[in-house]
């Protein structure tokens, strides 16, 4: 009888005990999210902007309902299997279904997001997404989720999770997946910061988006060799329409940032 060498075998029983966790992650489908982004989102402006079809969200919210219900019962040891592509995605994913769901709690009596809730409740902390164990606010989501947990420490994020408001960057006609994360940021990164009415050189002034003034430590997290406001928007130095003598004042710190206004009208077609 021939006996098998275990030193052979131990890699392929290693290989065996990942299967679960990887045919975890194919069972779960972004597809129904990406069909609703798909017919109701529409890109403007050279793909800048977007605006939504909320009427037509309504009309289909028993798909998005069904799409919220199976992104709950993910559990949290599943969800820690992923790798952090697969995480984030999902995450936004959810973040920006579950504002689409809040928007149309109200719609379409309501012009901006800020109308839900009132003074002492921001729609931004009520809790309404069963998420990963928990009922969940967006806030939750981004700030403790995504921000807080440090371990994606990609600041594009804010270019991705959207606030169904005009002034927030674009919410994407497809959904976002683990495969295409890095792409799909880059992309909505690169669109956003080319919007001259949120992003413009005025005389000697940068002016760009509160964003950068309310996230401002998110910038500074050594995100690919930058460090800094400065050196994060100098990545983007094209997309922003800078010349080379603004792009290398902006680089070495000295072009003076400004902020554009916030418009917090709903982003509706």
């Amino acid at each position: 009888m021939k006996v098998l060498n275990f030193s052979v075998l131990k890699p392929l029983i290693a290989v065996a005990m990942l299967v679960p966790s990887v045919a975890a992650y194919a069972d779960f489908s972004h597809q129904s999210w990406d069909a609703l982004l798909d017919k109701h989102v529409t890109m403007t402006n050279g793909g800048k902007a977007s605006v939504v079809n909320y009427a037509g969200m309504k009309a289909d919210k028993n798909q998005l309902a069904s799409y919220l219900k199976a992104t709950s019962k993910v559990s949290q040891s599943e969800f820690n299997r992923w790798n952090k592509n697969e995480q984030l995605a999902f995450l936004i994913n959810v973040y920006n279904a579950g504002t689409v769901e809040l928007i149309l709690t109200k719609y379409p009596n309501l012009k901006s997001i800020k109308d839900i809730g009132s003074l002492f409740s921001s729609p931004w902390k009520q809790d309404f997404i069963p998420l990963l164990g928990k009922t969940r606010s967006l806030d939750d989501i981004e700030h403790n989720l995504i921000r807080g947990s440090k371990r994606y420490n990609d600041p594009r994020i804010h270019f991705a999770v959207n606030c169904a408001s005009i002034g927030c960057p674009a919410l994407q006609d497809d959904a976002y997946t683990g495969k295409g994360l890095d792409g799909q940021l880059e992309k909505a990164t690169s669109k956003f910061l080319a919007d001259s009415s949120r992003n413009r050189i005025k005389g000697d002034t940068l002016e760009v988006t509160p964003l950068f003034k309310w996230y401002k430590e998110d910038f500074a997290t050594n995100w690919r060799g930058t460090n800094n406001l400065e050196g994060f928007l100098g990545r983007y130095d094209k997309a922003l329409g800078l010349n080379q003598a603004q792009a290398t004042a902006l680089k070495q710190g000295k072009m003076k940032i400004g902020y554009t206004e916030y418009d917090w009208r709903l982003n509706k077609k």
